[in-house]
């Protein structure tokens, strides 16, 4: 049989879009994104990731938050491979703990499926797999949205495989090389430039993302390979994980609550009540989530928003209602803040009455 590990919190082929991550990637997409000439505070502000936000060793970002940045820095830098750029910049110190436990893991494949297996303590925003098949070792990662913006998947997909080769060889060995790389987006007009970052032949327009390992590669030994420290490494990351989950399952419930409610929001005292939990208490729960009530209050809406602006028959009064805004001129202020646009730019098709 052969062996197989997804991530510990869910199907491994699947992850909430609402779920929260740390903002590893961001903070990479911000550094980049700098080199380029290109400041993305205004773009992080306007998701409510102010500078010292984002500094914060607690912070959780949303996949909607996440998304939206990295589609601005795209668009504001003009580098369709700014995935690729993201993910040779970065270093295992920012995984953290989880990072040390891959440095002490005993052959790389123990140490791939460490990450894998603890993938949303590392910042990931793809879902990863890996399994032994016939031919190699092969490492998976998949959306966690087949409708996510094309732009985004092909950033978040670049820059997941590009940040696996740059840390391999950062920690196991400057002259790994995949045996082979595959990528379900088209080709683009400079393939090279993936030829000239992995080594190894690559193949677009796939049926699968993925990586295959060489054998000998596979099993190479970790240069800081240390059972002791990786042992107890191990168990840290599973008392993480353990209280990763609890943080989910209370801003799911949240969510779930505010979106049942709409148009209506319930008070934070009415949430604490139905918590059977303090209001202190609930604050502090949420603020170890690196979040606040008004934050998810904003996402909620800010989804529902975007959902009925894709309904032709409702005007802009009728989305303001049903999203709860007093009016329509908080509804557009809202929007603006979110995407930097009017609502009738987000239009399907556009042109719709604005009430």
């Amino acid at each position: 049989m052969p062996r197989h590990s997804t991530a510990d919190d869910g199907p491994g082929t699947s992850r909430s879009t609402s779920a929260t991550i740390p903002p590893n990637i961001l903070r990479y997409l911000a550094l980049v994104a700098d080199e380029c000439g290109v400041d993305l505070e205004p773009e992080l502000a306007g998701v409510g990731l102010e500078e010292s936000v984002m500094r914060s060793a607690a912070l959780r970002v949303s996949y909607r938050q996440g998304s939206s940045v990295i589609r601005s820095a795209v668009e504001l830098t003009g580098d369709p491979h700014l995935g690729l750029r993201v993910g040779a910049a970065q270093h295992l110190t920012a995984w953290g703990l989880l990072g040390f436990a891959l440095l002490a893991a005993e052959t790389l494949r123990d140490a791939i499926e460490t990450g894998v297996r603890f993938q949303n303590l590392s910042g990931a925003m793809m879902v990863w797999s890996s399994a032994e098949e016939d031919t190699g070792y092969v490492l998976r990662a998949a959306t966690p949205d087949p409708a996510l913006d094309p732009t985004v998947a092909v950033f978040l997909t670049e820059e997941a495989f590009s940040s696996v080769v740059t840390l391999t060889r950062l920690s196991a060995g400057a002259e790994f090389a995949p045996r082979r790389v595959e990528f379900t987006f088209p080709a683009p007009q400079d393939p090279p430039l993936f030829a000239e970052l992995f080594h190894c032949p690559v193949r677009f327009a796939a049926t699968e993302n993925r990586m295959v390992f060489p054998p000998a590669w596979a099993g190479h030994p970790m240069p800081g390979r240390d059972p002791v420290a990786y042992a107890s490494t191990l168990q840290l990351l599973e008392e993480q994980m353990a209280s990763r989950r609890h943080q989910q399952d209370l801003l799911e419930v949240l969510e779930i609550s505010i979106a049942q409610s709409l148009p209506d929001v319930p008070s934070f005292v009415e949430q604490a009540r139905r918590h059977t939990s303090s209001e202190r208490t609930l604050r502090r729960r949420l603020a170890e989530c690196g979040t606040t009530y008004e934050a998810i209050v904003d996402g909620v809406r800010r989804e529902r928003v975007e959902q009925l602006l894709r309904r032709p028959e409702l005007t802009l009064r009728d989305i303001a209602r049903r999203a709860g805004f007093s009016d329509v001129r908080a509804l557009r202020r809202a929007v603006h803040r979110w995407h930097g646009v009017a609502p009738r730019r987000l239009r399907v098709p556009e042109g719709q009455p604005d009430d």
